[in-house]
């Protein structure tokens, strides 16, 4: 058996390469797929897309639709879904992605640092599993194939 897993949560550092390169070394049967990581493509694909816009809210809302179709398709055809919770920035992606998932019904691990305990509360309150580290999400997935 092989999972899909959705990475949702902030673009801006290495942190999906990193829980990548961590399952490939546990021999963990994972297929990972997330949002756009290229902030440039993300910003502008509704212009590339649709041409160009009359105006900066004009050219996000394009961007954002073809967005949010982009991880929708990604998000129903995974198995579960990691949502990362950082210190540095602003978390309101991912905490629509969370939102999402546990909508769907995904299983949901939400891994974030005890800094965030009482702001992510009734989010991790909804989640299937809160914990505080990528190799603590790591070792939820792999109690599923022992």
């Amino acid at each position: 058996m092989e999972l899909t897993v959705y990475l949702a949560g902030q673009i801006h550092d290495n942190w999906r390469e990193e829980i990548k390169d961590k399952a490939k070394s546990q021999n963990l049967p994972l297929t990972f797929v997330g949002p756009q990581t290229n902030h440039d493509k993300s910003d502008n694909i509704g212009e590339q897309i649709l041409g160009e816009q009359p105006g900066n809210f004009y050219k996000d809302d394009a961007a954002s639709d073809i967005n949010n179709f982009r991880t929708q398709v990604l998000m129903q055809k995974s198995d579960v879904v990691i949502a990362l919770f950082g210190e540095k920035y602003k978390q309101w992606n991912t905490a629509m992605d969370a939102s999402a998932a546990i909508t769907m019904n995904k299983p949901t691990i939400i891994v974030r640092p005890t800094s965030l305990i009482h702001p992510l509360k009734e989010l991790s309150n909804k989640a299937n599993v809160t914990v505080e580290t990528i190799d603590q999400a790591l070792d939820v997935l792999s109690y599923i194939f022992e």
